[in-house]
């Protein structure tokens, strides 16, 4: 990429004027201009004339010493990680049944040519075992697919990051958490699963923090952040046969997810719950407002049971937290009310303070899960705003590594 004419706009953008936005559009028009001329049609790359075979270094073989050197090339998420050697990676490409130079996408920002050799140095590097690797791929393949907007989700100032939820008979086979404290530690599969994929964006898809990745906080979920949906305890159908493939595979969800919030309510009366439920989602400085988002919700086995022992289905679900979370637009800060009446105004060319504005387009954009352990605690998960979930099937590798 690095012959290809780049515009530059300062940072940050998000809060500046109409007039500013407008010098700065001009401004680029006539750097753009000037940089077509210059660079002709031979300025680009592709895939196809990109050497895409990994480079093979020479590194420390003790361990504190690799982690200092990942940590210095800014390979790492600071944590220590497995030396890739050629053994190692050699036996993760195994599981996979496919050539090591595939090339399985172009990951943004820096659009890293994202070849099957490549994602297995990282996967071994995030302590993954070569069956994990059907996993990962799947991911990747969701966070390329346009609808996720991986660009935006990489290099926003939000603390968004990359929800995995796996679903099928993979789950049980790998022993991927959907129970008690499946959002956090103790689990190899969840762990290093969701840990792959971060150093994937990272070092191939470029988004290094404070480079690329210009999240203001950022959240704990940008090391990991993966689960299993719990079937065996959910009342409904799984999410991956609510979104099409059969109840037979294995398939990953991948969710712009901004963050997490614990809904904690003993109530066993199924409005009620509902109500409560939907209040907890409501605040104003959402994106899911401002952006019409699709916003998730985990919820526990205990609530789930709940509400489908009064006879809710999960689309009834989600129809009564759509309506019951709605927000005057008269909540919002000035600004936040101007740029939700700009985003939504094919909904809303009425727009005014008494606007009552849904977190999405409709009931069916709201995501459901079941997850968790015994107890009376669900998870509410606000998104970007501006991305939308993709799954996609796990496909059985020809072979297995050992």
């Amino acid at each position: 990429m690095s012959q290809l004419p780049i515009m530059v706009i300062e940072h940050p953008f998000g809060a500046r004027s109409r007039e500013e936005i407008g010098a700065i559009a001009e401004r680029l028009v006539d750097e753009l201009v000037a940089g077509a001329v210059a660079h002709g049609d031979g300025g680009a790359r592709t895939a196809s004339n990109v050497d895409a075979q990994a480079a093979r270094l020479e590194l420390p073989a003790d361990a504190w010493a690799f982690h200092r050197e990942c940590l210095r090339r800014r390979w790492s998420d600071g944590l220590p990680m497995i030396p890739p050697t050629p053994e190692r990676v050699a036996r993760m490409l195994a599981a996979s049944g496919q050539r090591a130079d595939t090339v399985l996408a172009s990951l943004a920002p820096a659009f890293g040519v994202t070849t099957l050799e490549r994602v297995a140095i990282n996967a071994v590097m995030a302590g993954c075992a070569p069956e994990h690797l059907p996993v990962l791929i799947a991911a990747i393949a969701a966070v390329a697919d346009p609808a996720f907007n991986l660009q935006a989700v990489q290099t926003t100032t939000n603390p968004v990051t990359t929800w995995l939820i796996v679903n099928g008979p993979i789950v049980e086979e790998l022993g991927i958490n959907g129970a008690g404290n499946c959002l956090g530690q103790g689990n190899a599969a969840n762990a290093t699963i969701g840990r792959a994929l971060r150093l994937v964006l990272q070092n191939i898809g470029g988004a290094l923090p404070g480079d690329m990745d210009r999240a203001s906080h950022g959240q704990p979920g940008k090391f990991l952040f993966c689960c299993a949906e719990n079937e065996a305890q959910s009342p409904w159908p799984a999410l991956h046969v609510e979104r099409g493939l059969a109840a037979g595979d294995s398939a990953v969800t991948v969710v712009g997810a901004s963050g997490t919030l614990n809904l904690n309510t003993h109530s066993k009366d199924a409005d009620e719950l509902l109500a409560c439920i939907a209040c907890s989602m409501a605040f104003p400085a959402s994106n899911d407002y401002h952006y019409c988002g699709e916003p998730w919700l985990i919820l526990s086995p205990e609530h789930a049971a709940v509400l489908a022992g009064a006879g809710y289905d999960k689309q009834a679900v989600k129809q009564r937290l759509w309506a019951q979370s709605t927000m005057p637009a008269g909540h919002f800060a000035r600004r936040d009310y101007e740029r939700t009446a700009n985003a939504r105004r094919a909904e809303f060319p009425n727009f005014s303070p008494d606007t009552e504005v849904p977190l999405a387009r409709d009931a069916s954009a709201i995501g459901i899960v079941v997850a968790g352990g015994p107890g009376t605690h669900s998870v509410y998960v606000p998104t970007f705003g501006e991305t939308r979930a993709v799954t996609r099937r796990i496909d059985p590798p020809d072979r297995r590594g050992d």
